[in-house]
């Protein structure tokens, strides 16, 4: 009878994957589409490095004919280009470590702590989120002049730190209010403080959160252009993007020069977030289960 019951459970077992199928087929479809899509612009990118001004008019979706290492070597033998990565990484790095700083503090007093006006207030920082950066462009302009905080990097952190706040604190005070209460009453009965009980149970509990954002907010300012466009008339402080720009307006007919740039632009970011691709995923699965 048990070998009847377990032949019965593999033959159901069997339909049910086969019922599945047909049903998932469009979806992985469009999860393919959707990589290639993806995929594809890079692959020919890195690719299109490789090869000459001249080859890649005559064969642009060929592989090389030969292969040139001239153009990825010859940028990466220019110190702006390690200057301009330095920046970067700097920029995005004191953005993220201000961001997650303040706004875990801040998210921290919203799930927390109950207070006259709290929503009012909490209401007044996700009305953060429906400022566009383009109506502020002027005003901020001005406020950094008068504040004599252009062309230095901290025209640009700022800045970028008040406009990431929003979404950090949203995404933190969510998952501040899922930590059980239960355990602020132990740590107050062990003699904790209200702020040792954030900095020693609830921000190592919050670590999948806290990735997340962080990972956000350094995708974010890497990937900024108008803002330091803004702020930097000296090219000592340019980042990036906006090396970005300048090469190819300086090398506007050397097409394959200026997809080997593009290429190595985008190295730093994609290796981050491969790196941090596991934290990421993690902490939006976290949240959602929590929800």
């Amino acid at each position: 009878m048990s070998l009847k019951s377990e032949g019965v459970g593999l033959k159901s077992e069997a339909v049910s994957r086969k019922s599945r199928t047909p049903r998932t087929l469009p979806l992985h479809i469009i999860l393919i589409a959707v990589g290639a899509l993806m995929v594809v612009p890079l692959v020919y990118a890195v690719l299109s490095g490789f090869k000459s001004t001249d080859e890649l008019s005559r064969n642009p979706f060929g592989l090389p004919d030969h292969w040139l290492t001239g153009n990825y070597t010859g940028i990466l033998g220019s110190g702006d280009f390690w200057r301009l990565l330095g920046n970067s990484t700097l920029i995005a790095v004191a953005t993220t470590v201000l961001v997650v700083a303040v706004s875990a503090l801040a998210a921290f007093s919203f799930a927390r702590f109950a207070f006259r006006g709290r929503e009012v207030l909490f209401t007044l920082f996700t009305m953060g989120l429906m400022f566009p950066f383009a109506v502020a462009a002027l005003p901020l302009f001005l406020l950094l002049r008068y504040l004599d905080l252009l062309d230095n990097p901290l025209g640009v952190i700022l800045p970028q730190a008040a406009f990431g706040l929003p979404m950090t604190i949203i995404i933190l005070r969510a998952f501040f209010r899922e930590i059980p209460g239960e355990l602020e009453e132990a740590a107050t009965l062990d003699g904790c403080s209200s702020f040792g009980f954030f900095w020693r149970v609830l921000l190592p509990m919050a670590r999948p959160a806290l990735g997340t954002v962080s990972v956000l907010a350094v995708v974010t300012s890497w990937n900024n252009f108008m803002l330091p466009l803004l702020v930097f008339t000296d090219n000592t402080w340019w980042t990036l993007p906006i090396g970005v720009q300048q090469f190819q307006g300086q090398y506007s007919s050397d097409y394959a020069r200026v997809f080997a740039y593009l290429v190595l632009a985008m190295v730093p970011a994609l290796a981050f977030y491969s790196v941090a691709e596991r934290q990421l995923v993690g902490g939006l699965t976290a949240g959602a289960t929590k929800g």
